[in-house]
């Protein structure tokens, strides 16, 4: 397995592994992939199930389009194994330490022309109640897995190389960061220029690792191609109050018992609407049944949740 280059990783706040994963397992993961996207389509609206929140929006022609899916992992099994698969515990390691939680866990969807860019941000900014979320810059650690080509044609991220060294930055924290545009008025505000961005161009099967200071965003998918991406963001344990565990002591941690409190306040206040793990069918998944078999109902507009990085 190739390591991390540190030497990178502190200098530029990124780093790149490439051939992380297999053919093979980027194919099942694809597959894994549009399973979500068809269960989120099939809602036809934005969906929330405990820490499970399916982001849909219509197209140009008023169908559903799924951008984004939070924590697909509760349901999806082969997504769960990919999070806590042992070459990321061996990855993160010298980062990390071997005890790691996880608060991140989404795809990432972009078609051919369809809404999807990113706005320039810091993943800090989502790291709310900030007396959770301890030491950002040295104990938390994004990942993002690339199932399809990523290009500048295609939307890939755009990076902003050493700027994760200025921590916090005064970005635009009022805009909306899923479906903005990447402004360079932004970049100016804060002291950075928008000349020193670079594309993160991606191969399936490679992954990138950034910091959650460092300045990124994306673009519209302008290629022949959709554009996915496998998102995992890990923490040091002792440095995180919330999250799922993934590794204890270098073991992977599988999802068991009741969900954590990640970003979703509101978890514990409707617990009638969570996840009891292995607990529902897909089936149920797809009608919005509970645990009991009754039916829940489906939230509309914004997810509270964190919306970022791709």
């Amino acid at each position: 397995m190739n390591p991390i280059d540190l030497a990178a990783w502190e200098r530029d706040g990124y780093t790149v592994v490439r051939g992380f994963f297999g053919a093979a397992e980027i194919a099942a993961l694809g597959e894994a992939a549009e399973r979500v996207r068809d269960e989120a389509r099939a809602h036809g609206r934005n969906f929330r199930h405990g820490n499970l929140y399916y982001t849909v929006i219509e197209d140009a022609a008023g169908a559903p389009q799924v951008p984004m899916a939070q924590w697909p992992s509760y349901a999806h099994p082969a997504l769960e194994a990919v999070r806590r698969d042992p070459r990321f515990a061996a990855l993160l390691e010298p980062l990390l330490g071997r005890d790691i939680k996880q608060i991140i866990n989404q795809l990432h969807w972009k078609n051919p022309g369809t809404r999807g860019d990113f706005a320039w941000h810091q993943d800090s900014r989502f790291r709310r109640p900030e007396r959770h979320y301890r030491n950002l810059a040295t104990s938390y650690v994004q990942t993002g897995l690339a199932i399809d080509p990523h290009t500048r044609a295609s939307g890939a991220m755009r990076f902003i190389p050493g700027s994760h060294r200025a921590g916090p930055l005064a970005l635009d924290t009022n805009s909306q960061v899923l479906g903005g545009a990447m402004e360079d008025a932004a970049l100016i505000a804060a002291g950075l220029r928008a000349e020193d961005a670079v594309d993160l161009e991606l191969a399936p099967g490679d992954l990138a690792l950034w910091n959650p200071y460092l300045v990124h965003g994306s673009g519209t998918n302008t290629a022949d191609h959709r554009r996915r991406l496998y998102i995992n963001g890990y923490v040091r344990a002792e440095d995180c109050d919330r999250g799922e565990w993934a590794f204890r002591g270098g073991q992977p941690a599988p999802l068991t018992g009741e969900p954590a409190l990640v970003h979703f306040e509101a978890l514990h206040e409707r617990r009638a609407r969570t996840i009891p793990r292995g607990g529902r069918s897909r089936a149920q998944l797809r009608r919005g049944a509970s645990a009991s078999g009754r039916r829940t109902p489906r939230p509309r507009g914004s997810s509270s949740a964190s919306r970022h990085s791709a």
